[in-house]
């Protein structure tokens, strides 16, 4: 390895590749890049640069890679718009090219005048021809073909909408709960918060409210084994759900049980009921562990005829995707979830030693398949529940930055991954050592040269019995924060994707959909990227505590976005109740995450909760009450907030369940693993008292103060 200095063929390379070498911080500093950081990113990029006659070679390779190629990897269209597409032959040859739409018709493409010098590509003058892509095209997939003489080529392609259209949120504002489903319980769960509970606060909240979405936190799916991760936002798998928030007594199959199967199934089911009255920590594993047991048992019955055809249309329909999920699933049934220690011969998704296991395996496979599709029945009996109980967007999911770098889709997706790197965030106020998710991104020209497919089999499969989607951390889209392994979260740097095609896929299937997306656009953000997705029809993201203007001065909310989902906080915060107390100032504190003095935390906390509360009295929003307690000033003021909220331009309005119960804890805490207990905390009322859904019906008067409070 060549010394890490910072050489200008190393910024050469870097920049050729979309790698930056410097960024803005938060507080408008310019930070430059280490040469360390430089040399590891472009490495997992496959870029060699040991040397300095390497970082020459692989800069050469970079400027002549697309002279190599005589079609682009992926062509992206947007209607309304003519796009020139390039085709390389050898200078002076003819060439015809057409694309193939999906159902087969034929458009031959018409040459254009545009002149490009050609270049030697290994002693061949190689030319560039351009052909337009007309921009009337329906949105949709298509082929591209190219001949030029014995010569020939095909390449994916997409036209995609100018803008995403959604007749939901066309009318009326709408607005909806946000909720963490798993600390969300009934009566009648399993421990945990699940999709008939989803439905019943989606069809309460519907009808008793007027809400127009439920968003949930993601249902991605985790490692089958114990310990299950309790980090809906670091899944196995994206595409694929977690069976965990099945509701057992829904399924078809226990239906057509035996008597004896359902009585045991019941009996498996009481202690855990037991529990939903616990403010203890759920308790992931000993759910799991009694719901698989309960599976198990209906599956092992078998499947009526009509059960079975679906079963098989479904798999048909998810094709290769869903079997490797499967067998990687069975893999951590037989050797556990780390795939490390895993026999060599299993390590590669495609090799015949694995092909052989899921052949020696077919049923336990073929259990881990069922579970996706009776989970895939719930989902969209949850989003019908939700729209005849006359919500106008539905249930909204949520989509996780990426997965878990020994999970399903890094162990299938291997080819289309960056390896060696975990994705994360730069330091900012509330992160202030930066922060590293440890997981893979997306390798920007592998997935390219996959034509997207993975990206677009997640996106379809996420959005297919949604109202809504919420892409958590959409700047990823754009760019995002790459952590070399063995690095600390603030010796990253940022990494840029093809965001023309990241964006255009996602407004082409959303279209497809009928999906409303979010895009959570917070923390550090260039101007032009919230200009990007408000201009194709992706809403923003405001909170409150957020919302500042140049100065870092309180933003009073009518200045706020027009085309966003806002809320007053969000789940990386503590609710409303605990952030008006400084509970995320304690917690962090406690956990020794301040970069700063404590006293000056507390200081900002105290000086933003008076601006706040300065507003909110200026407008007549929060009464002074001498003999008011301090807790009930704080009380109250949580409700203000509400009526600021509800004050806003913001074309969606979140309030965060917990906040209408009063509870106080965070559901997360960024930057921790063990230290808190993240995504454990069962939802409670400002006593401290487990609140169920059961609770929240009872008590829906004091809810619609909330809700009132909004209008």
């Amino acid at each position: 390895m060549t010394d890490l200095l910072m050489t200008p063929q190393l910024v050469q390379l870097a920049q050729a590749c979309g790698v930056a070498t410097h960024y803005w911080g938060q507080s408008g500093e310019q930070i430059e890049i280490a040469a360390e950081t430089l040399h590891a990113v472009l490495g997992s990029l496959g870029h060699d640069t040991s040397s300095p006659a390497a970082l020459s070679a692989s800069l050469e390779h970079v400027r002549t890679c697309d002279w190599r190629r005589m079609l682009p990897a992926f062509t992206v269209g947007v209607q309304g718009q003519d796009r020139r597409l390039w085709v390389h032959v050898t200078h002076g040859d003819p060439v015809n090219v057409w694309i193939e739409a999906e159902d087969g018709f034929r458009t031959d493409l018409a040459q254009m005048a545009y002149w490009v010098e050609p270049v030697e590509i290994d002693g061949v003058l190689i030319g560039e021809a351009s052909f337009t892509i007309s921009g009337d095209l329906p949105i949709g997939y298509y082929t591209v073909h190219a001949i030029s003489g014995a010569r020939t080529s095909t390449a994916a392609m997409a036209m995609t909408p100018a803008r995403l259209h959604s007749e939901a949120i066309t009318g009326n504002r709408q607005w909806g709960f946000m909720e963490q489903l798993y600390a969300t319980r009934s009566r009648d769960s399993w421990g945990l918060g699940d999709l008939h509970d989803c439905a019943s606060v989606a069809t309460w909240s519907a009808k008793e409210l007027g809400a127009g979405f439920l968003l949930i936190n993601p249902l991605h799916a985790a490692a089958p084994t114990k310990p299950m991760a309790p980090s809906p936002y670091l899944p196995v798998s994206r595409r694929f759900s977690n069976p965990m928030y099945l509701r057992i007594e829904d399924i078809p199959e226990f239906t057509e049980a035996k008597n004896k199967t359902r009585k045991r199934i019941e009996k498996l089911a009481k202690p855990l009921r037991e529990m939903n009255t616990s403010t203890d920590l759920l308790d992931r594993d000993a759910v799991w562990a009694s719901k698989r047991v309960a599976l198990e048992m209906l599956f092992s019955e078998g499947l009526t005829k009509k059960r079975a055809h679906l079963f098989a249309q479904y798999c048909q329909g998810e094709g290769q995707g869903l079997v490797n999920f499967a067998v990687w699933s069975t893999l951590c049934d037989v050797y556990g979830s780390n795939g490390d220690t895993w026999p060599s011969m299993y390590q590669s998704s495609s090799s015949s030693a694995v092909q052989q296991f899921a052949g020696e395996h077919q049923m336990q496979v073929q259990f881990h398949m069922w579970m996706q599709f009776v989970f895939d029945e719930q989902l969209a009996t949850t989003q019908s529940s939700a729209k005849v109980a006359g919500m106008a967007i539905g249930i909204m999911h949520d989509l996780a930055v990426g997965v878990h770098p020994q999970g399903s889709d890094a162990w299938s997706l291997r080819s289309v991954l960056a390896q060696n790197i975990g994705v994360g965030a730069p330091p900012d106020m509330y992160n202030q050592l930066g922060q590293n998710w440890h997981q893979p991104p997306w390798h920007p020209v592998a997935l390219a040269e996959a034509g997207y497919l993975p990206y677009r089999d997640l996106l379809r499969t996420v959005m297919r019995h949604a109202g809504g989607l919420r892409i958590d951390h959409v700047l990823g889209l754009f760019r995002m924060w790459w952590v070399p392994s063995g690095m600390q979260a603030n010796m990253g740097t940022f990494v840029r994707f093809d965001f023309e095609a990241m964006i255009g896929l996602l407004v082409l299937e959303a279209q497809r959909a009928g999906v409303v997306v979010i895009g959570e656009d917070l923390g550090t953000v260039e101007p032009w990227v919230q200009e990007v997705l408000r201009d194709r029809g992706i809403l923003g993201t405001s909170v409150l505590w957020f919302e500042n203007g140049d100065g870092g001065e309180v933003l009073a909310p009518e200045h706020w976005r027009h085309e966003v989902l806002a809320s007053v906080t969000v789940h990386d915060l503590p609710p409303t109740a605990g952030f008006l107390r400084d509970e995320h100032v304690r917690i962090r504190h406690e956990l020794g995450l301040l970069a700063r003095p404590v006293e000056d935390e507390r200081a900002d906390a105290q000086a933003q909760r008076e601006a706040w509360a300065c507003i909110l009295r200026e407008r007549g929003w929060l009464a002074i009450d001498g003999e008011a307690t301090i807790d009930a000033e704080l009380d109250a003021m949580a409700v203000a907030l509400h009526r600021a909220l509800g004050s806003s331009p913001a074309r969606l309005l979140g309030i965060s369940l917990p906040d209408v119960m009063g509870d106080r804890r965070a559901q997360n805490q960024p930057g921790t693993d063990q230290e808190y207990p993240n995504w454990r905390v069962p939802m409670t009322d400002a006593t401290g008292q487990v609140t169920l859904i059961e609770d929240l019906q009872a008590r829906t008067a004091e809810v619609r103060v909330f809700v009132d409070a909004l209008k």
